[in-house]
Protein backbone atom coordinates (compact mmCIF):
# COMPACT_ATOMS: atom_id res chain seq x y z
CA UNK A 1 0.00 0.00 0.00
CA UNK A 2 1.76 3.08 -1.05
CA UNK A 3 2.13 5.21 2.11
CA UNK A 4 -0.02 8.64 1.99
CA UNK A 5 1.63 11.75 1.78
CA UNK A 6 1.23 14.41 4.74
CA UNK A 7 -0.65 17.69 3.27
CA UNK A 8 1.65 19.73 2.13
CA UNK A 9 1.99 23.62 4.19
CA UNK A 10 3.51 24.83 1.15
CA UNK A 11 0.30 25.91 -0.20
CA UNK A 12 -0.59 27.66 3.03
CA UNK A 13 1.70 29.07 4.47
CA UNK A 14 3.28 30.82 0.96
CA UNK A 15 0.05 32.18 0.32
CA UNK A 16 -0.47 34.31 3.75
CA UNK A 17 3.10 35.10 4.13
CA UNK A 18 4.16 35.71 0.42
CA UNK A 19 1.86 37.72 -1.45
CA UNK A 20 -0.84 35.85 -1.57
CA UNK A 21 -2.85 36.98 -4.50
CA UNK A 22 0.22 37.53 -6.63
CA UNK A 23 -1.55 35.87 -10.11
CA UNK A 24 0.46 32.57 -10.80
CA UNK A 25 2.47 32.74 -7.53
CA UNK A 26 2.40 28.91 -6.73
CA UNK A 27 1.26 25.71 -8.15
CA UNK A 28 0.15 22.76 -6.28
CA UNK A 29 3.30 20.79 -7.78
CA UNK A 30 4.75 23.63 -10.16
CA UNK A 31 7.71 25.38 -9.43
CA UNK A 32 6.96 29.34 -7.58
CA UNK A 33 6.56 31.69 -10.51
CA UNK A 34 7.34 34.86 -7.97
CA UNK A 35 8.83 34.60 -4.82
CA UNK A 36 9.63 37.81 -2.54
CA UNK A 37 12.78 39.53 -3.00
CA UNK A 38 12.27 41.36 0.39
CA UNK A 39 11.15 40.67 3.99
CA UNK A 40 7.19 40.50 3.84
CA UNK A 41 5.70 42.97 6.40
CA UNK A 42 2.61 40.99 8.44
CA UNK A 43 0.50 43.85 9.58
CA UNK A 44 -1.44 43.04 12.71
CA UNK A 45 -3.75 46.16 13.67
CA UNK A 46 -4.42 45.15 17.12
CA UNK A 47 -1.47 44.64 20.23
CA UNK A 48 -0.05 41.67 21.45
CA UNK A 49 -1.61 39.19 23.17
CA UNK A 50 -5.12 39.20 21.40
CA UNK A 51 -6.72 37.06 18.82
CA UNK A 52 -5.34 38.38 15.83
CA UNK A 53 -1.36 38.82 16.97
CA UNK A 54 -1.82 35.36 18.59
CA UNK A 55 -2.82 33.53 15.02
CA UNK A 56 0.20 36.06 13.09
CA UNK A 57 2.62 33.69 15.39
CA UNK A 58 1.38 31.07 14.83
CA UNK A 59 1.69 31.57 10.95
CA UNK A 60 5.04 32.70 11.68
CA UNK A 61 6.87 29.84 12.79
CA UNK A 62 5.62 27.72 10.21
CA UNK A 63 7.29 29.43 7.65
CA UNK A 64 10.98 28.93 9.13
CA UNK A 65 10.29 25.57 10.29
CA UNK A 66 9.27 24.36 6.82
CA UNK A 67 11.71 26.64 5.23
CA UNK A 68 8.80 28.18 2.72
CA UNK A 69 10.18 31.87 2.27
CA UNK A 70 13.73 32.76 0.67
CA UNK A 71 12.51 35.85 2.71
CA UNK A 72 11.72 36.23 5.91
CA UNK A 73 8.51 36.87 6.88
CA UNK A 74 8.16 39.56 10.06
CA UNK A 75 4.99 40.60 12.06
CA UNK A 76 4.43 43.89 12.96
CA UNK A 77 2.08 45.32 15.17
CA UNK A 78 0.21 48.78 14.33
CA UNK A 79 -2.58 48.93 16.52
CA UNK A 80 -2.54 52.82 16.92
CA UNK A 81 -6.01 54.76 16.74
CA UNK A 82 -7.68 51.54 17.22
CA UNK A 83 -6.27 49.67 14.25
CA UNK A 84 -6.01 52.69 11.82
CA UNK A 85 -2.44 52.59 12.16
CA UNK A 86 -2.31 49.64 10.43
CA UNK A 87 -4.94 50.22 7.88
CA UNK A 88 -3.77 53.02 6.67
CA UNK A 89 -0.20 51.36 6.71
CA UNK A 90 -1.48 48.84 4.34
CA UNK A 91 -3.44 51.53 2.17
CA UNK A 92 -0.09 52.99 1.27
CA UNK A 93 1.27 49.99 -0.07
CA UNK A 94 -0.82 50.20 -3.12
CA UNK A 95 0.53 47.49 -5.32
CA UNK A 96 3.08 45.75 -2.95
CA UNK A 97 2.21 42.31 -2.23
CA UNK A 98 5.24 42.21 0.01
CA UNK A 99 2.44 43.79 2.66
CA UNK A 100 -0.25 41.70 3.94
CA UNK A 101 -2.43 42.13 6.91
CA UNK A 102 -4.42 39.81 9.37
CA UNK A 103 -7.97 41.95 10.34
CA UNK A 104 -10.35 41.47 13.23
CA UNK A 105 -13.49 43.53 13.09
CA UNK A 106 -11.93 46.51 13.88
CA UNK A 107 -11.86 46.54 10.21
CA UNK A 108 -15.60 47.97 10.30
CA UNK A 109 -15.66 49.88 13.41
CA UNK A 110 -12.30 51.51 13.45
CA UNK A 111 -13.45 53.91 10.85
CA UNK A 112 -17.11 54.24 11.98
CA UNK A 113 -15.94 55.60 15.00
CA UNK A 114 -13.16 57.70 14.50
CA UNK A 115 -13.83 59.09 10.87
CA UNK A 116 -10.46 57.98 9.90
CA UNK A 117 -10.18 58.01 5.48
CA UNK A 118 -10.61 54.36 5.25
CA UNK A 119 -12.49 51.49 4.44
CA UNK A 120 -12.07 47.71 3.70
CA UNK A 121 -12.98 48.47 0.14
CA UNK A 122 -9.34 50.25 -0.40
CA UNK A 123 -7.98 47.25 0.22
CA UNK A 124 -7.68 43.77 -1.46
CA UNK A 125 -9.86 41.43 0.19
CA UNK A 126 -8.11 37.94 -0.48
CA UNK A 127 -9.70 35.36 2.27
CA UNK A 128 -11.82 34.91 5.43
CA UNK A 129 -10.08 32.59 7.63
CA UNK A 130 -12.17 31.84 10.46
CA UNK A 131 -15.04 33.65 13.09
CA UNK A 132 -13.62 33.72 16.57
CA UNK A 133 -16.37 33.72 19.62
CA UNK A 134 -16.67 35.63 22.25
CA UNK A 135 -17.40 34.60 25.65
CA UNK A 136 -18.10 35.92 29.02
CA UNK A 137 -15.36 35.78 31.84
CA UNK A 138 -15.41 36.21 35.34
CA UNK A 139 -12.55 35.95 37.74
CA UNK A 140 -12.17 32.29 38.72
CA UNK A 141 -12.40 33.17 42.60
CA UNK A 142 -15.55 35.53 41.40
CA UNK A 143 -18.85 34.07 43.75
CA UNK A 144 -20.82 34.47 40.35
CA UNK A 145 -21.11 30.97 38.84
CA UNK A 146 -23.67 32.02 36.22
CA UNK A 147 -24.48 34.90 33.68
CA UNK A 148 -27.65 35.21 35.26
CA UNK A 149 -26.08 35.79 38.56
CA UNK A 150 -23.59 37.99 37.62
CA UNK A 151 -25.94 39.94 35.59
CA UNK A 152 -28.31 40.28 38.90
CA UNK A 153 -25.20 41.60 40.61
CA UNK A 154 -24.80 44.40 38.19
CA UNK A 155 -28.23 45.25 38.15
CA UNK A 156 -28.42 45.75 41.98
CA UNK A 157 -25.16 48.13 41.59
CA UNK A 158 -24.88 49.91 38.46
CA UNK A 159 -21.78 51.79 37.51
CA UNK A 160 -20.02 49.78 40.17
CA UNK A 161 -18.94 47.24 38.19
CA UNK A 162 -15.87 47.39 35.10
CA UNK A 163 -16.15 45.57 32.11
CA UNK A 164 -12.70 45.37 30.04
CA UNK A 165 -12.62 44.89 26.65
CA UNK A 166 -10.10 45.63 23.73
CA UNK A 167 -10.39 49.70 22.73
CA UNK A 168 -13.06 52.11 22.70
CA UNK A 169 -16.08 51.78 20.06
CA UNK A 170 -14.67 48.31 19.48
CA UNK A 171 -16.17 44.45 19.18
CA UNK A 172 -16.11 44.44 23.24
CA UNK A 173 -17.67 47.27 23.65
CA UNK A 174 -20.48 46.73 21.31
CA UNK A 175 -21.37 43.39 22.99
CA UNK A 176 -21.33 45.33 26.14
CA UNK A 177 -23.83 47.82 25.07
CA UNK A 178 -26.06 44.82 23.38
CA UNK A 179 -26.04 43.06 27.38
CA UNK A 180 -26.54 47.10 28.91
CA UNK A 181 -29.55 47.35 26.61
CA UNK A 182 -30.61 43.84 26.68
CA UNK A 183 -30.81 43.25 30.72
CA UNK A 184 -31.01 46.90 31.92
CA UNK A 185 -27.62 47.48 32.93
CA UNK A 186 -24.50 49.82 33.30
CA UNK A 187 -21.00 48.71 33.26
CA UNK A 188 -18.34 50.91 33.55
CA UNK A 189 -16.02 49.84 30.15
CA UNK A 190 -12.42 50.05 30.67
CA UNK A 191 -10.46 49.95 27.39
CA UNK A 192 -7.44 48.21 26.78
CA UNK A 193 -4.52 47.62 23.94
CA UNK A 194 -5.07 43.78 22.92
CA UNK A 195 -6.96 41.18 24.36
CA UNK A 196 -3.84 40.07 25.85
CA UNK A 197 -3.79 42.80 28.38
CA UNK A 198 -7.60 42.53 28.17
CA UNK A 199 -7.09 38.48 30.04
CA UNK A 200 -4.49 40.45 32.68
CA UNK A 201 -6.56 42.66 33.70
CA UNK A 202 -9.59 40.08 34.67
CA UNK A 203 -6.87 37.48 36.27
CA UNK A 204 -5.33 40.40 38.60
CA UNK A 205 -8.58 41.67 39.35
CA UNK A 206 -8.75 44.93 38.02
CA UNK A 207 -11.96 44.30 36.17
CA UNK A 208 -14.89 42.30 36.93
CA UNK A 209 -15.61 40.96 33.71
CA UNK A 210 -14.28 40.93 29.80
CA UNK A 211 -16.20 39.41 26.82
CA UNK A 212 -12.67 38.24 25.44
CA UNK A 213 -12.33 35.61 22.45
CA UNK A 214 -11.75 31.83 23.31
CA UNK A 215 -7.65 32.19 22.07
CA UNK A 216 -7.09 35.38 24.46
CA UNK A 217 -8.30 33.40 27.53
CA UNK A 218 -8.05 29.90 27.27
CA UNK A 219 -4.66 29.74 29.08
CA UNK A 220 -6.14 31.52 32.02
CA UNK A 221 -9.11 29.19 32.38
CA UNK A 222 -6.89 26.07 32.03
CA UNK A 223 -4.66 26.91 34.73
CA UNK A 224 -8.03 28.17 36.77
CA UNK A 225 -7.83 31.70 37.02
CA UNK A 226 -10.66 32.42 35.02
CA UNK A 227 -14.13 31.27 34.86
CA UNK A 228 -16.59 31.21 31.36
CA UNK A 229 -20.03 31.94 31.85
CA UNK A 230 -21.86 32.46 28.74
CA UNK A 231 -20.96 32.14 24.83
CA UNK A 232 -22.21 35.20 23.12
CA UNK A 233 -23.73 33.15 20.05
CA UNK A 234 -26.96 31.33 19.06
CA UNK A 235 -24.94 27.90 19.20
CA UNK A 236 -22.85 26.91 21.73
CA UNK A 237 -19.15 26.13 20.87
CA UNK A 238 -18.55 22.09 19.21
CA UNK A 239 -15.06 21.71 21.25
CA UNK A 240 -14.33 19.25 24.26
CA UNK A 241 -15.10 20.93 27.38
CA UNK A 242 -15.98 24.56 25.52
CA UNK A 243 -18.96 23.04 24.32
CA UNK A 244 -19.92 22.79 28.32
CA UNK A 245 -20.29 26.67 28.17
CA UNK A 246 -23.46 27.44 27.80
CA UNK A 247 -25.14 30.31 25.05
CA UNK A 248 -26.73 33.57 26.44
CA UNK A 249 -29.88 32.77 25.53
CA UNK A 250 -29.81 29.31 27.45
CA UNK A 251 -28.09 30.92 30.47
CA UNK A 252 -30.17 34.31 30.48
CA UNK A 253 -32.91 33.71 27.99
CA UNK A 254 -32.32 36.21 25.87
CA UNK A 255 -31.10 35.00 22.44
CA UNK A 256 -27.93 37.48 21.39
CA UNK A 257 -24.81 36.52 18.99
CA UNK A 258 -21.77 38.29 17.88
CA UNK A 259 -18.99 36.81 15.63
CA UNK A 260 -15.40 38.22 14.79
CA UNK A 261 -13.80 37.88 11.53
CA UNK A 262 -10.13 36.92 10.98
CA UNK A 263 -9.45 37.61 7.45
CA UNK A 264 -6.35 38.45 5.22
CA UNK A 265 -6.37 41.15 3.48
CA UNK A 266 -3.56 42.98 1.06
CA UNK A 267 -2.92 46.60 -0.23
CA UNK A 268 -4.79 47.96 -3.32
CA UNK A 269 -3.81 47.12 -6.55
CA UNK A 270 -3.13 43.39 -6.16
CA UNK A 271 -4.92 40.56 -7.99
CA UNK A 272 -5.65 37.62 -5.65
CA UNK A 273 -5.42 34.11 -6.46
CA UNK A 274 -7.33 31.78 -3.65
CA UNK A 275 -7.37 28.29 -4.38
CA UNK A 276 -4.13 27.34 -2.57
CA UNK A 277 -4.94 29.35 0.16
CA UNK A 278 -8.22 26.87 0.48
CA UNK A 279 -6.43 23.90 0.66
CA UNK A 280 -3.95 25.18 2.98
CA UNK A 281 -7.21 25.40 5.66
CA UNK A 282 -7.57 21.98 5.31
CA UNK A 283 -4.25 20.88 6.42
CA UNK A 284 -4.18 19.21 10.21
CA UNK A 285 -2.13 21.63 11.39
CA UNK A 286 -4.87 24.54 10.87
CA UNK A 287 -7.49 22.25 12.11
CA UNK A 288 -5.51 21.45 15.21
CA UNK A 289 -5.12 25.31 15.45
CA UNK A 290 -8.35 26.02 15.29
CA UNK A 291 -9.32 23.82 17.51
CA UNK A 292 -6.61 24.82 20.10
CA UNK A 293 -7.99 28.27 20.00
CA UNK A 294 -11.86 27.70 20.01
CA UNK A 295 -11.92 29.40 16.13
CA UNK A 296 -14.96 28.75 14.04
CA UNK A 297 -13.88 27.19 10.66
CA UNK A 298 -15.48 29.43 8.38
CA UNK A 299 -13.20 29.81 5.25
CA UNK A 300 -14.56 32.11 2.46
CA UNK A 301 -13.27 33.15 -0.76
CA UNK A 302 -13.71 34.57 -4.30
CA UNK A 303 -17.31 36.29 -4.75
CA UNK A 304 -18.10 35.98 -1.93
CA UNK A 305 -16.05 37.26 0.73
CA UNK A 306 -16.55 40.69 -0.73
CA UNK A 307 -20.52 40.23 -0.76
CA UNK A 308 -20.17 39.19 3.17
CA UNK A 309 -18.15 41.96 4.49
CA UNK A 310 -20.62 44.31 2.79
CA UNK A 311 -23.26 42.27 4.89
CA UNK A 312 -21.32 42.11 8.16
CA UNK A 313 -20.13 46.29 7.48
CA UNK A 314 -23.99 46.72 7.56
CA UNK A 315 -24.60 44.86 10.58
CA UNK A 316 -21.72 46.24 12.58
CA UNK A 317 -22.85 49.77 11.91
CA UNK A 318 -26.43 49.36 12.58
CA UNK A 319 -24.76 48.21 16.44
CA UNK A 320 -22.81 50.65 16.75
CA UNK A 321 -25.59 53.25 16.18
CA UNK A 322 -27.89 51.88 18.52
CA UNK A 323 -24.86 51.99 21.29
CA UNK A 324 -24.08 55.69 20.01
CA UNK A 325 -20.84 54.40 18.90
CA UNK A 326 -20.66 55.93 15.34
CA UNK A 327 -18.57 59.55 14.98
Amino acid sequence: MKKQQRPNLRQWVLLIAMAVGVTGLWGGIAAAAWQPTKSVEFVVPAGTGGGADIMARFIFPLVEKHKLSPQPLIVVNRSGGAGAEGFMHVKEKKGDPHVITLTLDNLFTTPLATGVPFNWKDLTPVGRLALDWFVLWVNAESPYKTAKEYFDAVKREPSKFKMGGTGTAQEDQIITIQMEQAFGLKFIYVPFKGGGDVAVSLVGKHTDSTVNNPSEAVGHWKAGRLRPLAVVDRERIPLPEWNKIPTMKEATGFDMGYTMLRGIFMPPGVSKEVDLFRKGTETPEWKKYLADNALKPAFLAGSDYPKWLEEKEALTKDLMKKGGLVK
